[in-house]
């Protein structure tokens, strides 16, 4: 097995097990620990080792993992990669059952930007975080995955809609409930029906459940990732957009982490960008300051490290469609499995300068893999990464990045099988071959 196959069905694992941002967080603890990182504590008072890795964790759904370098950072800046852990998708809302014509269905509130048509017709099941007292009496917390497909979003038949394949609305509050079951009675009441289930599936989980307080649950399809094509040029996966940033950045964070290090190397994964980053676990929020403020010591160590550091931002980016090659500028069509794209905007929706374009492609001829452009076309709106805002907030140079896809924020994404490994070798040498500049 190569050393990229081995790449990749790591990345499908993780996809896989990761249905929600908590459960992506969760395998990246995993990963970590097994990597000899240790569990630090935002209220504790922290005592830091030279050479020794550590994460911390936000809401359970954000988090950030560095190793220390033997240099003082304010010495060195600190070599920082950002991605998101959320997805588009369809979120339960807090008071969800529904009865309506002899079936159970749950009332969904869309997620970021979801692209609504390819939902209908899928195998859905449920994931996430769920809140409950337990027999003791305790407000505790603990991760779902149903992981069997527990429901669907049947289309209405082109009998009934002939003008479907010409033009078809989605009316979020009336087409979107996802179905659970049927026979059930008109006038029956199913307002603990999703509770009850849940209580269940935690006790079968092995814990210990009085009540279901309250919830984090999103739908997502159960169908596993692929390898796709006649080569297996492809992988198809929910969730490629953000989770295939967030395995890469980890896994070029644990690259060779015995190697003596010069400088600090961080990554930080954020809940909630589909929907802004403003939250107190998102980009906009305060979390990855507080954490640099740690490292560096104090305000002047502090703007000395910053003025050293550079933030990659990866988040994929949109490869040129066969059949919709119109939607791209010309010159700037990045296509799948020819390198990680380098994403420009002249009115900063993406946070690139000549500078750290120049940086970032210097990385990719360190580790001799191809890099490309994307501009998106002149009459178009342009989309936003947490690129900007760290750029805002914290005054660092950024550079937005990302390996090219089609599908985005559809139920099911494609991106190359070679991109996340291109992506994952210039990170490495960003980390462990740039001097600084």
């Amino acid at each position: 097995m190569t050393e990229q196959t081995e790449f990749n069905q790591g990345l499908i694992d993780f996809l896989h097990a990761s249905p929600s941002p908590a459960h992506a967080v969760l395998m990246m603890e995993k990963q970590l620990a097994k990597a000899g990182y240790q569990a630090l504590n935002e209220s504790e008072e922290w005592q830091l080792t030279p050479g020794q890795g550590y994460w911390v964790t936000r809401g359970a759904r954000s988090i950030i993992a560095f190793r220390l370098g033997e240099q003082p950072v304010a010495d060195t800046g600190v070599r920082m990669m950002g991605a998101h852990t959320d997805s588009p998708c369809l979120k339960v809302k807090p008071k969800a059952e529904l009865l309506r014509q002899g079936c159970l269905q749950l009332g969904v509130e869309v997620y970021g930007g979801v692209l609504l048509h390819p939902w209908f017709d899928r195998d859905l099941s449920l994931a996430g975080q769920i809140h409950f007292r337990n027999e003791a009496g305790q407000l505790t917390s603990a991760l779902l995955d149903i992981k069997q497909p527990i429901a669907i979003i049947p289309s209405l038949a082109i009998h009934l809609n002939r003008e479907a394949n010409k033009s078809s609305t989605v009316n979020a509050q009336l087409h979107l409930p996802p179905i659970l079951g049927v026979d059930m009675s008109e006038t029956g009441s199913p307002s603990l029906v999703l509770r009850s289930l849940l209580a269940t599936w935690l006790r079968d989980a092995g814990h210990s459940v009085a009540d279901v307080i309250d919830y984090d649950l999103c739908f997502y399809d159960t169908q596993p990732p692929a390898l796709v094509g006649l080569d297996q040029e492809f992988i198809s996966s929910a969730r490629l957009d953000n989770l295939l940033s967030c395995y890469t950045g980890l896994k070029a964070l644990l690259h060779s982490h015995q190697q003596p290090q010069a400088a600090t190397s961080l990554l930080v994964c954020n809940d909630h960008e589909e929907v802004g980053s403003a939250s107190a676990i998102g980009a906009e929020g305060p979390f990855l300051e507080s954490i640099l403020r740690r490292l560096s010591g104090n305000e002047q160590q502090y703007q000395r490290m910053i003025a050293q550091s550079l933030l990659i931002s990866c988040d994929n980016a949109h490869a040129i469609h066969p059949n919709y090659a119109d939607k791209h500028d010309d010159n700037h069509g990045p296509k799948i499995n020819a390198g990680p794209v380098i994403k420009v905007n002249a009115n900063q929706r993406y946070a690139t300068s000549s500078e750290t374009s120049a940086l970032f492609s210097s990385f990719c001829d360190m580790a001799k893999v191809p890099y490309q452009h994307f501009v998106v076309r002149s009459d178009m709106g342009c989309g936003s990464t947490i690129g900007p805002i760290a750029g805002t907030k914290l005054g660092v140079r950024v550079v937005d990045v990302g390996a090219p896809q089609w599908s985005m924020h559809s139920i099911r994404e494609t991106a190359g099988s070679k991109d996340a490994w291109y992506l994952s070798q210039a990170l490495q040498a960003f980390i462990y071959e740039w001097e600084g500049d």
